[in-house]
């Protein structure tokens, strides 16, 4: 109990609403990973076609693309919480939907799951941007950077725990088993947030002007911001290219010759590393030479996931992810940071809306992209491929965004 209280520091401990909203996340990502390691699984399992995997992945983008824009004017108007609860609603009724079409009960196969999936996409455009501007009205701004990392730790913590769980439930009970427990985890991650609590709330969005006017509103304050479109276009080009993620099915299957249990295995070795480096930074959190630091994670990422598609070795495959994990967590701890203290509340649902249509791109669509290019050319070219390119990115991007590069604070993004 101590080391928690240490990591979470004292005041983050006393707060409730801090402990309810890591219980629903927690809840909601756990049902996610599950979700996500089974589709991919029992989708190349019955097609054994990298297409396949990629179509998944642009289905659950497409709905992202055209719902990003209501999704974010309605996040900055309305209460955040009950729009999450709504979204994780609408998740709960994919997983069960899911779970039908695995028992037999609904007809349609694989086909099935990819409209399942167009749904899922659509309550993700909604849940992701309000997941992201729901926490700074949780802590006070000064815990903000620390919670930030509690965050981050505790998902993937999930992220770890998911694909276990879902690749051993799979393999013990089949999908009926596994989407009945991504619905159960949805279920609770929506019951956890009726105790969020939102003592600090910011001034709500302006009722000037038609949903488009107060949206291009948003999209040039992100323009007008180097260090806001510097820093989720550098996440997005990066992933988008050199993302592994969607080829693991084929990479457990095909090069390293292990089950479904397997393929659970290594999608939580990316998670283990991102763990341990959540870990650390929660217990000491940095905000020095952050712009160089956040530059030197990508490339890290983009080495190991260079290591990860040369490899024929499984266990030199797991490490080779942890170590990109382990990059992304302090990436992604350094641009969540930069975005919320660069942000004003009133705006939190719009840049987060554009920052999840900017993730979805470089995870679904770069699943499609992985997949297509699995395709024609096979997975170990995609994989080098896309992870030279990542390289590449890091490199532009340092010329591109100087003043990125070279911030050393946090709050220096709120004059940038």
């Amino acid at each position: 109990m101590s080391f928690l209280r240490k990591t979470l520091a004292a005041n983050l401990c006393r707060n409730p609403g801090f402990i309810a909203f890591l219980l629903a996340r927690l809840a909601g990502m756990f049902a996610t990973q599950i979700q996500a390691v089974v589709v991919a699984w029992q989708i190349y399992d019955e097609t054994r076609d990298p297409m396949a995997l990629a179509y998944a992945g642009l289905l659950q983008f497409l709905p992202m693309l055209f719902l990003s824009l209501p999704a974010g004017d309605l996040i900055d108007r309305h209460a955040r919480k009950f729009i999450l609860m709504a979204s994780w609603g609408v998740a709960l009724l994919c997983a069960l939907s899911l779970w039908s079409l695995s028992s037999g009960l609904l007809p349609g196969g694989v086909t099935g799951i990819y409209f399942v999936l167009l749904a899922f996409g659509a309550c993700r455009a909604f849940s992701g941007p309000a997941l992201q501007s729901l926490l700074p009205q949780i802590v006070p701004r000064a815990e903000l950077a620390r919670a930030i990392a509690v965050n981050g730790m505790m998902m993937r913590a999930a992220s770890i725990g998911g694909p276990l769980v879902g690749g051993f439930l799979y393999a013990w009970g089949g999908g009926r088993l596994a989407y009945a427990a991504c619905a159960l985890g949805f279920a609770l991650g929506a019951l956890c947030l009726l105790a969020v609590r939102t003592p600090y709330q910011g001034a709500p969005a302006t009722d000037a002007g038609n949903m488009w006017q107060r949206f291009r509103v948003g999209i040039h304050f992100i323009f007008q911001r180097p260090v806001i479109l510097g820093t989720i276009s550098l996440d997005l080009f990066a992933v988008l290219l050199g993302g592994v993620v969607a080829l693991l099915p084929i990479y457990a299957k095909e090069i390293l010759h292990v089950g479904a249990d397997g393929l659970g295995v290594l999608r939580s070795a990316i998670a283990i590393g991102e763990v341990g480096a959540g870990l650390w930074l929660s217990l000491r959190p940095f905000n020095h030479a952050v712009g160089k630091r956040m530059f030197i994670a990508v490339a890290i990422f983009g080495a190991a996931n260079l290591a990860f598609s040369l490899s024929h070795w499984f266990w030199l495959s797991f490490f080779a992810l942890a170590i990109a994990g382990a990059a992304d967590m302090v990436s992604v701890y350094i641009r969540g940071a930069l975005l919320q203290f660069s942000t004003p509340d009133d705006m939190r649902g719009r840049v987060s809306a554009v920052n999840m249509l900017f993730i979805g791109s470089s995870n679904e669509l770069g699943e499609f992209r992985a997949g297509t290019c699995a395709g024609w050319f096979g997975p170990v070219v995609a994989a080098v491929a896309g992870s030279l390119c990542t390289l590449g990115v890091v490199a532009l991007w340092t010329r591109l965004f100087p003043r990125l590069y070279g911030m050393c604070r946090f709050e220096e993004g709120e004059q940038r």
